[in-house]
């Protein structure tokens, strides 16, 4: 079975979503026999290389809300995510544009497999969320790409160029198509859409349901709730 799932590294409901999504999947009998496929999204693509200010300062220009109203909303998502382990810092955040990052995580499922491209993934959503790491820059990229197994002047050399960008902008075309209009929103088999970093237990259902039933087109299981929005609602 594949499950795709459609994320920005800079949205913070993905990398929660990646957690409850990953522990259902953990107790699921067929576990070793769903593969999990990666795809870019950009929220924002809009946004300069790098932010000159801080998250809140960010959200409350694209959300026009009081500065007060999105700290406490970014509070609520710590929160959240401290529930599945995560240990958000968004006074460290660096603000920055997540394309070439997706870049990197498509070259990574080029040259080595599904499982770099997940362990990439991973790295960059903590290096953005957990770190402080500016992710639009290429030798925290190549750092990032160099720690699951990528040579880093490879990397450089391709982020110095356009390689992949066919693939990211592909992705972003397939999830309009789908009618994605916010991440993280889970496809599974082609049966199932589910958006938002819903519970645990959503997940199991619908990998069970996804499993047991035949092709047919999408359709949400769930109402949408807990994802960022390409209008900056709920982030």
């Amino acid at each position: 079975m594949l499950v795709e799932i459609w994320s920005d590294i800079g949205c913070p409901w993905c990398f929660i979503g990646k957690r409850r999504f990953e522990a259902a999947l953990s107790r699921f009998d067929h576990a070793s026999e769903v593969e999990v496929c990666w795809r870019s999204y950009q929220l924002d693509p809009s946004l300069p290389e790098r932010f000159e200010g801080s998250e809140v300062e960010y959200l409350s220009k694209v959300k026009g809300m009081d500065p007060a109203q999105v700290s406490g909303m970014l509070e609520h998502v710590t929160a959240q995510a401290a529930g599945v382990g995560l240990n958000y810092r968004f006074d460290d955040l660096v603000v920055a544009n997540t394309f070439t990052a997706h870049r990197l995580i498509h070259l990574a499922r080029d040259l080595k497999g599904a499982e770099t491209a997940a362990a990439v993934k991973e790295a960059l959503l903590a290096a953005h969320f957990e770190q402080g790491q500016d992710i639009s820059s290429h030798d925290v990229l190549a750092g990032i790409g160099a720690g699951a197994g990528l040579e880093p002047d490879a990397v450089r050399e391709v982020l110095a160029g356009t390689g992949y960008t066919d693939s990211v902008d592909s992705d972003i075309a397939e999830a309009r198509a789908l009618g994605v209009s916010g991440v993280p929103f889970f496809v599974l088999d082609r049966r199932y859409g589910i958006s938002g970093a819903q519970p645990e237990e959503v997940f199991t259902q619908a990998l069970t349901q996804a499993w047991q039933e035949g092709q047919r087109p999408l359709q949400p299981v769930v109402p949408e709730g807990g994802a960022c929005a390409v209008d900056g609602s709920g982030c």
